[in-house]
């Protein structure tokens, strides 16, 4: 599978009913870090999920095999210059890296344009600390 350069979010959802039609819903923070705005219209890619028995098994994994997970775009340890785009809720700065993927900065504001260092790497987010400021 070929991940699309314009990809502005992915995560993952459950399919619910409601009446006669199924609804995924997107998780508030893609709209309020702005990866996607309310009332715009979306392409929407659905694809097997973790436990569903359409996915490769194990073998397939180990192997490289038709299994196309591209994981997390960074590694712990890896330094990177970006742009804070955002300030989360917690004060810490946002920006996205590649496939929109999430990098939480601790002491950075919007607008910073910093090095940081990849500390923790979740499935859909990871964490970085400021290593070097650009003037």
């Amino acid at each position: 599978m070929e991940i699309p350069t314009k990809l502005r979010t992915l995560f993952s959802a459950e399919i619910d009913q409601h009446e006669d039609s199924f609804v995924i819903e997107v998780p508030r923070e893609e709209v309020d870090v702005g990866a996607i705005q309310r009332d715009e219209t979306y392409q929407v890619a659905i694809l097997p999920g973790l436990g569903s028995e359409e996915t490769a098994d194990e073998s397939d994994v180990d192997s490289g095999g038709d299994f196309d997970d591209p994981g997390p775009p960074v590694e712990e340890g890896e330094r990177r210059t970006v742009e804070i785009e955002h300030l989360g809720d917690q004060g810490d700065g946002i920006t996205r890296v590649e496939r929109g993927f999430v990098v939480i900065v601790s002491d950075a504001s919007p607008g910073d344009v910093v090095t940081v260092e990849i500390t923790h790497v979740q499935e859909n987010v990871a964490f970085a600390d400021v290593v070097d400021r650009s003037d």
